[in-house]
C-alpha cells in the first residue's frame, strides 16, 4: 500500500484543547459540556460553541465505563414499516433524545429466531434497557432477557402470567367498540381478520368481538373468524379465499389499519366496493398521524401516550426507581368513525 493510500490519523480534540482555547480550566470545560447547574449560561454557550467548532465527541465508552450508564436504549418492533410501528418508533425515540439518551431500533419480523437475534444485538451494545414489541411464540427469548438483569418493557402486548413490565391498549374495548359499531348499523356477519392467537392484543380482541356480539343476540360464526399473518400478503390469501367461497359477510374488521387496508385493495380487485357492499374497521388509528386519501373507521390506542409511558417506565427501571414494582399499565381505546363503515338500516 502506498504512502498516499493511507489515511493519516486525525487527532481527536481533548477537553484540554477546549480549554487552552477558551481560557478556562479542563473542570469547567467538562461540567459546561454537560450542562451543570453551577457554570454560567453565557459560559456554557461560549464553551459549547468553541467544542463544536473544534469538532469535540465526548467519549461515552468512558462515560459509561465510569457511571454504568450508556444512555442507550434499545426498541425493538415486528416491522417497523408498519407505521403503527414507526409512529410509536418514533415517539420511543423523542422522548428518549429529550434524556439525551439514544435509540436502536431492530426488527423481529415476528419471528422467534430474529427477535433472538435482535436481543442478543441489543445486549451486545450495552444498552441501559430495551422496549419489546414480543412475537409471543413463545416465552423462551423474554424469559432469557430477563436472566440477564437488563431492565426491559413490553409494548402493545403482555404474557399470560403477567410477571413482566408492559405498557398495553386496552384490546377488548377496542375490539368491542369496532364490532358494536357495525352491529349498530345493522350489520349481523362480521368477517373478523385477526391475528395469530399467541399474540394477547389478537386473544383481547377477539374477546371484544365475541362479547359484542353475543349482547346482541347473535351467534359467534367460527368461519367468519380468521388469522392472517400480519406480514404483508396475509390478508390477499385469506381474503381471497373467503371471498371465492362465497361465505356471506357485509362487513370487515381488521386486526389491524394495514390489514384493514389490504382488505379494501383485495376488495376493489374483485369489484367489491367499501362501504357501498362492504364495511371496514381497522385497528391503531394510523390516519391520526399519515394523511392517507381514503378515510378509515378504525379504533385508536393513542400510540403516543403508550410509547411515552413505556419510556417513563423503562427509565426507571434503569435507575432503580420504586425497586420492585410491577407496572401494568392498560391504556384507554376510542372509535374514530370515518367513511370506511356505512349503515345497513
Amino acid at each position: 500500500m502506498s504512502e498516499e493510500q493511507v489515511r493519516p490519523a486525525v487527532k481527536a480534540t481533548t477537553l484540554k484543547d477546549i480549554a487552552e482555547q477558551t481560557g478556562f480550566t479542563v473542570n469547567t470545560v467538562s461540567r459546561a459540556l454537560k450542562n451543570k447547574g453551577d457554570i454560567s449560561a453565557a459560559t456554557s454557550k461560549l464553551i459549547q460553541q468553541k467544542a463544536q467548532e473544534l469538532g469535540y465527541i465526548g467519549n461515552l465508552m468512558a462515560s459509561s465505563l465510569r457511571s454504568g450508564i450508556t444512555k442507550t436504549i434499545a426498541v425493538i418492533v415486528a416491522d417497523v414499516s408498519n407505521p403503527h410501528f414507526s409512529i410509536a418508533v418514533k415517539e420511543i425515540e423523542r422522548a428518549a433524545r429529550m434524556q439525551d439518551y439514544t435509540t436502536f431500533i431492530l426488527n423481529a419480523y415476528e419471528d422467534q429466531e430474529a427477535e433472538q437475534k435482535a436481543i442478543q444485538s441489543a445486549l451486545s451494545k450495552n444498552v441501559d434497557g430495551i422496549i419489546i414489541c414480543p412475537s409471543q411464540g413463545n416465552a423462551n427469548n423474554l424469559a432469557f432477557l430477563a436472566r440477564t438483569g437488563t431492565p426491559f418493557v413490553l409494548l402493545g402486548r403482555h404474557m399470560d402470567d403477567d410477571t413482566m413490565d408492559y405498557v398495553v391498549s386496552d384490546d377488548e374495548k377496542g375490539g368491542y367498540l369496532a364490532t358494536m359499531h357495525l352491529l349498530e348499523r345493522g350489520h349481523r356477519d362480521i368477517l373478523f381478520l385477526n391475528a395469530h392467537r399467541s399474540i394477547s392484543s389478537s386473544r383481547e380482541r377477539l374477546e371484544g368481538y365475541t362479547r359484542a356480539m353475543k349482547e346482541a343476540g347473535i351467534a359467534v360464526n367460527p368461519e367468519l373468524i380468521r388469522e392472517v399473518s400480519q406480514l404483508s400478503g396475509g390478508v390477499r390469501i385469506e381474503l381471497s379465499e373467503v371471498i371465492k367461497s362465497k361465505l356471506p359477510f357485509s362487513a370487515l374488521f381488521a386486526f389491524n389499519d394495514m390489514m384493514a387496508w389490504e382488505s379494501i385493495f383485495i376488495l376493489n380487485k374483485h369489484q367489491i366496493q367499501v362501504p357501498d357492499q362492504i364495511s371496514v374497521v381497522g385497528f391503531d388509528n394510523i390516519q391520526s398521524r399519515l394523511f392517507i386519501p381514503f378515510p378509515l373507521t378504525s379504533v385508536s390506542n393513542s400510540k403516543g401516550k403508550t410509547s411515552r409511558k413505556a419510556f417513563e417506565i423503562l427509565l426507571k427501571k434503569i435507575y432503580k426507581q420504586n425497586p420492585g414494582k410491577r407496572y401494568h399499565e392498560v391504556v384507554d381505546t376510542r372509535l374514530v368513525v370515518r367513511d370506511s363503515t356505512r349503515s345497513l338500516l
